[in-house]
């Protein structure tokens, strides 16, 4: 069972995709690791912020926890009730309470659907309305809560801009009356002046309607400005986890580190004076992913011992979890990023030495 303060509760979830050959018949001859042992929880009412690169699981992760892709192993608890395990009917009634805000609001919307249709159908499907008129008001009222105007009803997507479409999206993610809901890069598809809007508008629900959030992003200012929590990943796994103002303040594992100071600061003199973390490479594949700690391979801190051979654990530091075992070391300046000639570095990904380019710093300048 879950804590009381949890809405949602994660342990170790893997996701392995099967990678298949054979003409006549498949065989399995490995397996894609999009996720690989997760463990994470997401407070009653707060936003937990996913980031990461593009490649590194988010999406596969936010998707698990809904079900909507079957989990490889692991738990997932949702209010108390295991969501892994539930039988189709029990989980059917369970997803009137978490709903999901898809990327591309165009390509998440039936053409052939009004927005009145595409709004009733998930009232219909869970018996939510007495009548017509019950559920045409249900819907005017989520429109407005949107900033949507009623004759949109008649209207089909293709009629609306993207900004309008993804309210589309929102509401009919909201109009069930959900307590969580998986925002998958809901802005990235829009413009910069429109994607202030969208957040706000996300603000707003939330303290209106009490809303849970998992927001999944590569913006690393939309998560700063939403998030209560932020979760860093790294090829299918968690490396480092913190309150949202403290990992902007101080992050501590190398790669939030090298993402932090890809950051660009409005003060031109301390854009000019902080310290630049390039990497070297590719992600690697997730197919095949280095042994030991995932990211030693493109790590400006990677150590000779440790960090090849054995996976670091999430472990908690001061208000952090940081999966990497020199994390202390790295803060306290006892240990010094290595500096590697790129040429050096293989084009393959095997091996890769990390690029690092350093120019004077202050503590605490890296956003």
């Amino acid at each position: 069972m879950t804590g009381n303060d949890n809405l949602v509760e994660v342990r170790d979830l893997k996701v392995h995709f099967p990678i298949t050959r054979g003409v006549v018949f498949d065989r399995v001859v490995g397996h894609v690791k999009a996720v690989d042992g997760v463990d994470l929880a997401i407070p009653r009412g707060k936003t937990y912020g996913l980031v990461g690169e593009s490649g590194c699981g988010k999406s596969t992760l936010g998707r698990a926890i809904l079900r909507l892709t079957e989990p490889t192993s692991g738990e997932v608890f949702f209010d108390g009730a295991e969501v892994t395990g539930m039988r189709a009917r029990p989980l059917r009634a369970l997803r009137r309470r978490m709903q999901m805000i898809f990327q591309d609001p165009m390509s998440s919307l039936d053409p052939r659907q009004n927005v009145e249709s595409i709004l009733t159908e998930g009232l219909q499907t869970h018996g939510i309305g007495t009548s017509r008129d019950d559920r045409r008001r249900i819907i005017g009222e989520t429109l407005d809560a949107v900033g949507l105007p009623r004759w949109a009803l008649s209207r089909y997507p293709h009629e609306f801009s993207g900004g309008q479409r993804q309210r589309i999206g929102i509401a009919r993610a909201v109009v069930l009356g959900p307590e969580l809901i998986v925002a998958d890069e809901p802005v990235s598809a829009l413009d910069v002046s429109i994607q202030a809007q969208v957040v706000n508008l996300l603000d707003e629900l939330q303290e209106s309607l009490g809303l849970t959030y998992l927001v999944i992003a590569h913006d690393l200012a939309v998560v700063r400005h939403i998030s209560d929590i932020v979760g860093v990943m790294y090829l299918g796994a968690l490396v480092e986890e913190a309150p949202s103002d403290r990992l902007y303040r101080e992050p501590l594992h190398p790669y939030t580190r090298a993402l932090m100071s890809a950051v660009p600061v409005p003060d031109p003199e301390i854009e000019d004076r902080r310290e630049r973390i390039l990497l070297a490479g590719d992600l690697p594949s997730p197919a095949n992913p280095p042994s030991g700690c995932r990211f030693h391979t493109r790590c400006p801190w990677a150590q000779p011992t440790r960090c090849a051979d054995e996976r670091p654990a999430l472990r908690p530091i001061g208000e952090s979890r940081v999966a990497c075992h020199w994390a202390e070391q790295i803060a306290a300046g006892e240990l010094r990023p290595h500096q590697v000639d790129p040429k050096l570095t293989r084009p393959d990904g095997e091996g890769l030495n990390p690029a690092v380019v350093s120019a004077p710093s202050e503590p605490g300048s890296f956003v």
